[in-house]
């Protein structure tokens, strides 16, 4: 969900979830192979996936690994706002370094994933730039010690 708004559901039968299922495990994937794995023809399955991507409903992008390209300080910043929580959230998920940005309700007015190559680098986005950001009242710092699971596999079961 993008800005505060829901966007149309779409209705996924249970060879569109098995194509999904078979994307979030390999997005490159060819036709030839994917089709026979859900009970479709080559050219069908070209189809249907062209069709699931139209609607919104996936994105095939690649997923970098932030570790293996050098940035070994993540972290989750709690955020509490003065002012327009809406203005910012956009400030804040202008800067670089900010690579996730929700609007929450709770402790934070808002929570944001950062990424640094070092914990100096960390020490300047927060120091630098976030707690600079107008209406940005408080903050609080959570650096990631392991991060355990991350999955992209959900709505597909």
């Amino acid at each position: 969900m993008v800005n505060g708004s829901r966007p149309q559901q779409v209705e996924l039968d249970e060879i569109d979830k098995a194509i999904i299922r078979v994307l979030q495990v390999d997005g490159r994937v060819a036709y030839s192979k994917l089709g026979p794995q859900v009970g479709l023809s080559r050219a069908a399955a070209r189809q249907r996936v062209q069709r699931l991507i139209d609607s919104g409903a996936i994105e095939v992008v690649a997923v970098s690994e932030p570790l293996k390209m050098g940035f070994d300080v993540q972290a989750m910043i709690g955020i509490n706002v003065d002012g327009d929580l809406q203005e910012v959230a956009s400030a804040l998920a202008a800067v670089e370094e900010v690579v996730y940005v929700v609007l929450s309700a709770g402790r934070y007015d808002i929570l944001i994933e950062v990424l640094g190559r070092d914990p100096g680098e960390l020490l300047r986005i927060l120091n630098d730039v976030i707690r600079r950001t107008p209406g940005v009242r408080s903050t609080e710092l959570f650096t990631y010690l392991k991060i355990e699971k991350v999955t992209y596999s959900w709505g597909a079961v």
